[in-house]
């Protein structure tokens, strides 16, 4: 008794093709969950908030670049300028409201010393706002070692 067929004259060999149907059945039966089901993960809550008033945000301080270079000239927001004129721009600064911000770029091979005086004349004119801008050094790779 064969379970193959009625022609005994065909070889029996492993089947070449797949049957598809099945995959696709559930397929769909998994994009009609997910359609039905999207909109439950939308949901949102209707709240009536309450209104209040607050204080409207602070402005942020305006910035002043103080640069000195290697030879010890002093510059203020890209122009040069003496210590007496630098020290009157920055009283007339720490005059404003809000107070700027003086950020000081000085170069690798400037004198302690003239750091030290635009440092004090931006302290003993109101000025509390200072910061120091750098370069940041290179990556260096995983494995190089510093000597």
């Amino acid at each position: 008794m064969s379970f193959g067929g009625f022609n005994d004259n065909q070889h029996s060999g492993p089947m070449a093709e797949i049957n598809v149907t099945p995959m696709v059945d559930v397929m769909l039966v998994l994009l009609v969950i997910f359609i039905l089901s999207a909109p439950l993960f939308t949901h949102s809550l209707q709240l009536d908030l309450p209104t209040a008033k607050s204080a409207p945000a602070p402005e942020k301080p305006q910035t002043v670049s103080v640069a000195i270079d290697a030879a010890g000239k002093l510059y203020w927001q890209d122009q040069p300028v003496t210590l007496a004129e630098l020290t009157n721009r920055m009283s007339a600064a720490a005059a404003k409201q809000p107070q700027p911000e003086v950020q000081l770029r000085a170069d690798k091979a400037t004198r302690y010393e003239v750091i030290a005086d635009v440092m004090s004349a931006a302290q003993s004119n109101g000025l509390n706002k200072l910061g120091f801008v750098t370069d940041p050094k290179p990556d260096t790779p995983a494995g190089a070692e510093k000597k």
